[in-house]
Formats: C-alpha cells, structure tokens, sequence
C-alpha cells in the first residue's frame, strides 16, 4: 500500500504528460471545413503579373524567320537540356527594370511591367505588327521562384518552371510542415506595385483555397512560424533528455530500495 502511495504522484504525472501531449485534430489537419463551403472559385483564369527584375525570354517568330531574325537576340536557345544552354539562354534574355520597362530591339523601351503574360504577349504582338506581318511572340519567366522558411522539412528557395504554383505545392516541395509548424498560422511576404505587403494564411481551414494568396507569386517568402511546443523545448534546452534519465534512474533506485 505504500508503495502504491508512494508511485501514485509519478502515475499522475506521466498520464498527464500523455494526455496534453496528444495533439488535437484541429490544430494539425488540414482543410478541415472544406465539405462546408458552397462551391470553390474557378481558377483556371490565373495568372502570374510580371514584376521589376523578372529575367524574360522572349521569342520572335514569323513566316519568314529572316523578318523575325533582326528582333531577336543572338543565339536563342529554344530547348535548354545542358547546363551551358541554359545559361546562354539567361544570357539572352530581358530584364525588366525597376519601373517596368524592358529594352527591346529596333523597338526600344517596353513596359510590361505589371501586365500578365497574356497581356505582355498581346502588347509584344502590337508592336511588332508595325514592323511584321503576323508576328508570334514566345515569353517565359526565366528566374520564378519562391522562399520557404521556419518549421518546415527542407527550407529553402525553389525554382518554379511552370509560372504557376499553390501554396500547398510551396509546402510540399519543402517537405511539408513539421509537428511543430504553426499550420493556422502561415506569413506570406509578397512585394505589389513596389510595395511589401504581409499576410496571414490559416490551411486547416479551407477557406484559404478562395484567398487571392493561394497562388504564390514569384519572389514570395512563405515563413511557417514554430508552435508552442517548440518554443518552450528551445527554453528548456538541449539539456532535457539528461534530465529525464537522470529522473528515471533516481525513480530506480528508490524502487529498488523500497522493496
């Protein structure tokens, strides 16, 4: 019976330590109320605005390549598969300057800065039609990326090829969040008409796949901030796991010397 008596505050401890220890569901999955919402936008018309210090490749073409050949710049790769290709195709390439304007053969200044793609390539195909019969303009994003910090699997910056990537791709490529990221909690850094603007994403509600920050833009900054959990352990230190053993060998011994 003393014995009892004497392990009772240890059970206590450790069964409290087990149940606050379990994580809730609404604090870790993710898209919790997504069977509630009416119906989910269509997004299939987004699309990515071009912003100062985009490096675009752009691409004249026309019936007759020798018209096409004098707006273009010397030896444009079409298919990089090696690593020179590739950065004589960032080589050959236009960047737009700080207030959004492009230097272009025989033409000159463009502003494509703040238009989409769509609306670039309508606005290449105007200018070169005072030159060109028909012209076919060809532009990508050759620098897309975004940064990914704080409590996830791989931080990192992540080169984007396709011009179009979710917030919940931006995860994924980083190996997702870990047991300690704070998932309703995410900072989305993302620079607009020259402008930082900072916001607050919550992914256990899927009220976020509507929100204007479910797209990512190139050179956003997604921060996952740690939980309490994880603050708290950085308090106590490395030192914790030397604590515990040496509280379970004191626990031991006293066992062993009570019986």
């Amino acid at each position: 019976m003393k014995r009892f008596f004497f392990f009772r505050p240890i059970i206590l401890i450790l069964t409290s330590i087990f149940v606050f220890s379990c994580a809730s569901r609404k604090g870790v999955a993710y898209y919790q109320n997504i069977d509630q919402l009416p119906n989910l936008e269509n997004s299939a018309s987004y699309e990515t605005h071009l912003q100062p210090d985009d490096l675009l490749m752009i691409v004249v073409m026309a019936e007759n390549p020798e018209v096409a050949a004098p707006f273009n710049l010397p030896s444009v790769v079409m298919q990089s598969n090696t690593e020179f290709e590739t950065q004589q195709l960032r080589m050959n390439s236009y960047l737009i300057d700080s207030n959004g304007f492009i230097q272009f053969p025989i033409i000159g200044a463009i502003k494509l800065g703040g238009l989409t793609r769509t609306e670039a390539v309508g606005k290449m195909n105007q200018e070169l039609s005072k030159y060109i019969t028909k012209p076919s303009v060809n532009l990508r994003i050759l620098n897309f990326k975004i940064t990914v910090q704080g409590e996830v699997t791989q931080p990192g910056v992540h080169n984007i090829t396709s011009e179009r990537i979710t917030l919940a791709e931006a995860l994924s490529l980083s190996g997702d969040l870990t047991v300690y990221g704070k998932r309703e909690n995410i900072l989305i850094i993302r620079e607009k008409d020259g402008k930082k603007q900072a916001t607050r994403v919550d992914i256990t509600k899927a009220d976020f796949l509507n929100s204007p920050y479910y797209y990512l833009s190139q050179n956003d900054i997604v921060y996952v901030e740690p939980n309490k959990t994880k603050v708290n352990s950085s308090v106590v230190g490395p030192n914790t796991s030397i604590v515990i053993s040496a509280v379970s060998l004191i626990v031991t011994i006293i066992a062993l010397t009570v019986r």
